[in-house]
């Protein structure tokens, strides 16, 4: 079983800043891809940014140059640096893994239970 647990977000003002963090443990052999993803009321699940193992990066046009995605393969912990936030980064943020589990199972996909970043004064 693969459990992933996020933590750091909160209500901030405009303009300030968060860091989220989702720790990956459990039975797992490998990490591919991490990443974070959120969801506004009324929204689809969209894409913030991801980190593959290697450490290339990819993020949403909305966040670029203000958000930071980070990884420390040792501790299966993926990170989200978020500044210069705004009203419009409000959602539910979610963590991903793409993992194996075992030399004979395909790469999966797991998500976090979600954490609340609100942006407001």
């Amino acid at each position: 079983q693969v459990q992933l647990v996020e933590s750091g977000g909160g209500l901030v003002q405009p303009g300030g800043s968060l860091r989220l963090s989702c720790a990956a443990s459990g039975s797992i052999l490998s990490i591919n891809a991490m990443g974070w993803y959120r969801q506004a009321p009324g929204n689809q699940r969209e894409l913030v940014a991801s980190i593959t193992r290697g450490g290339s990066t990819n993020y949403a046009d909305s966040v670029k140059g203000r958000f930071t995605i980070s990884r420390d393969n040792a501790k299966k912990t993926v990170y989200l640096q978020m500044n210069s936030l705004k009203p419009e980064d409000t959602a539910v943020y979610y963590c991903h893994i793409a993992a194996q589990r075992t030399v004979v199972a395909g790469i999966l996909s797991y998500w976090g239970q979600g954490t609340q970043v609100t942006v407001s004064s």
